[in-house]
């Protein structure tokens, strides 16, 4: 029995497994800008049911998912653009941060995380303390006899 192999195909079935693993990330675009002690993490996630979107940390890992649900499946599609399903992302964050304070709301399709600086790892002025010179110290010192 022979076997047919198509090239063609095979590259095709391969794309799609490559591009599949980065279309989680196109469908959540994200901003992330710091305003003064906190960040602000901006995710687009239209049409995300509000009950579904989770957000969690893990030591320093962020994970935020959310789902999208399809309309009938019995309908007659003529264009279907707008994907479906779970969606998930994860970031990776630095420490210095406190991530037991982060704060998230969900409005217009916009999930807005505010995650602060923890307090250890804000800028801070170090005191410098002024020794004495030592021509004062020999001055005020008791002659040894």
């Amino acid at each position: 029995m022979a076997t047919r192999w198509d090239p063609f195909q095979e590259m095709d079935r391969l794309m799609s497994s490559v591009l599949s693993s980065t279309r989680n990330s196109a469908v959540m675009p994200m901003d992330l800008l710091r305003e003064e002690d906190h960040y602000v993490l901006a995710v687009d996630l239209p049409g995300a049911d509000p009950g579904t979107i989770d957000v969690s940390v893990e030591d320093t890992m962020l994970t935020i998912r959310a789902e999208r649900t399809a309309r009938s499946s019995s309908a007659d599609w003529l264009v279907r653009e707008r994907p479906s399903g779970t969606f998930a992302r994860q970031l990776q964050v630095g420490r210095g941060l406190a991530l037991d304070q982060i704060t998230a709301s969900y409005a217009d399709g916009v999930l807005s995380l505010t995650i602060p600086v923890s307090e250890q790892a804000k800028p801070r002025k170090i005191e410098v303390q002024h020794a004495s010179t030592p021509a004062q110290i020999t001055q005020d010192a008791p002659a040894a006899s």
